[in-house]
């Protein structure tokens, strides 16, 4: 729960960020947001906590939680509409909609206005939440390409995986006549799929 001194600074965050977003009619991406309300003398945007993890989700989250609040606040008062996407953050003129259409969940809406993820969201947490993003980023091309190396086609279990990649060893291994490079090949595809079930 964000007390009384909690409020009056989310409530002027929000200003600010309207503020910029009026002198910056073709929207901002997150990132120069964030430079406009340092410049703006925003405290906790004048930290830079780009090498801090934890530091720049809150920050993250902060904005993105003021962004939510302030789009409801225009949209209920007919002033605006603020489109959110954190490489476009644009104000838009109001868009009457008829109320009685049925509204679509957003669930990023609903995540940002729960301020006891910001509360509850630790170091260790921010960690997971970049290898998840990252595994997801790199797609599944290395993993394909890792089954590819052992003969295998998915989706396999991880059991499955062991075993042919013992079975693989057994054919492959150097002292039973294979090829050290291609056991290599062998052992950093295991390595990879090790990462990708972890």
């Amino acid at each position: 729960m964000v007390d009384d001194w909690g409020k009056r600074k989310v409530e002027q965050l929000q200003q600010t960020i309207l503020g910029q977003l009026h002198h910056h009619p073709d929207g901002l991406s997150e990132f120069d947001l964030m430079a406009r309300l340092a410049e703006a003398g925003m405290a906790c945007y004048q930290r830079a906590p780009l090498g801090d993890p934890l530091s720049l989700f809150q920050s993250h989250f902060l904005l993105f939680h003021c962004l939510y609040r302030l789009r409801d606040e225009l949209h209920r008062r007919a002033e605006a509409e603020l489109d959110i996407h954190c490489l476009s953050i644009v104000l838009k003129p109001y868009q009457h909609v008829d109320s009685a259409l049925p509204q679509t969940p957003d669930p990023l809406r609903d995540y940002y206005l729960d301020l006891t993820h910001l509360a509850n969201t630790s170091a260790a947490d921010v960690d997971a939440l970049l290898q998840q993003f990252w595994r997801r980023f790199s797609g599944d091309q290395p993993h394909q390409q890792a089954l590819d190396v052992l003969g295998l086609t998915g989706p396999v279990s991880f059991d499955e995986v062991k075993v042919q990649y013992r079975r693989l060893v057994m054919v492959h291994h150097p002292d039973r006549g294979g090829s050290t490079a291609k056991l290599q090949s062998i052992n950093e595809a295991m390595a990879q799929l090790k990462a990708c079930y972890a």
